[in-house]
């Protein structure tokens, strides 16, 4: 079987289910609005810039989960796809996704953003694999901290190394699907890098290499 990669925000939805959430936890009052909204424009305003300190915005972003039980926040969690995501799903990713099941390929999402707010998205497009940045748990509780290496840039080939060790597959003839700059690193990995509504960077890169690009949208 074949492994068929791809990114989650700004490729498989249209936006960032992290910077979303922040936005819903401050629309249902579960954050001090004027702070944690304009923090979360300066990180987001960072990754785009391909600036940002990970760590530091791991920090911000895990802590509120670490305010509430899990009951709480998974009942949130469904206003949020309701609210939120429903309506940035992209058809025609969802095609491309089943094209891929067809195949008969092993489908999988590898993104930075944390499992907590990515599990339910992933799921919801019949995925069955997950690699993300993973909050860590104790007691029943997140704690605001994160558990293990953040699933970033080099990161994400690192937690896909990991789990290729338990399985029984091989990168060889894999395809990636991202948007971002980012993830360069895996795109290079693959034998079939794809750009899905690619930032000028990663659509620069993307042309001198003869990679495909799409839009979804």
């Amino acid at each position: 079987m074949t492994l068929a990669i791809f990114d989650l925000d700004r490729t498989l939805i249209k936006g960032d289910s992290d910077f979303l959430w922040g936005e819903f936890l401050s629309e249902i009052g579960a954050v001090d609005v004027n702070i944690y909204q304009s923090k979360n424009q300066y990180f987001f305003d960072q990754y785009m810039l391909r600036k940002l300190d990970i760590h530091e915005y791991l920090e911000f972003c895990l802590e509120p989960l670490s305010k509430y039980s899990m009951e709480i926040l998974n009942q949130w969690h469904q206003w949020f796809m309701d609210q939120k995501i429903e309506q940035i799903l992209l058809p025609k990713a969802q095609l491309v996704v089943d094209k891929h099941k067809e195949k008969g390929d092993t489908l999988m999402v590898i993104t930075s953003t944390n499992r907590f707010v990515t599990e339910p998205i992933v799921a919801r497009y019949g995925i069955k694999h997950l690699l993300a940045t993973n909050p860590e748990i104790k007691e029943g509780q997140y704690t605001g901290k994160v558990k293990g290496e953040p699933c970033f840039q080099f990161g994400k080939i690192n937690h896909l190394n990991k789990w290729l060790k338990k399985t029984s597959l091989s990168i060889k003839g894999a395809s990636f699907y991202s948007d971002s700059y980012n993830d360069l690193p895996m795109l290079e990995l693959v034998d079939y890098p794809i750009v899905v509504h690619g930032d000028d960077k990663l659509n620069a890169i993307a042309i001198e290499r003869g990679w495909r690009c799409l839009d979804w949208t």
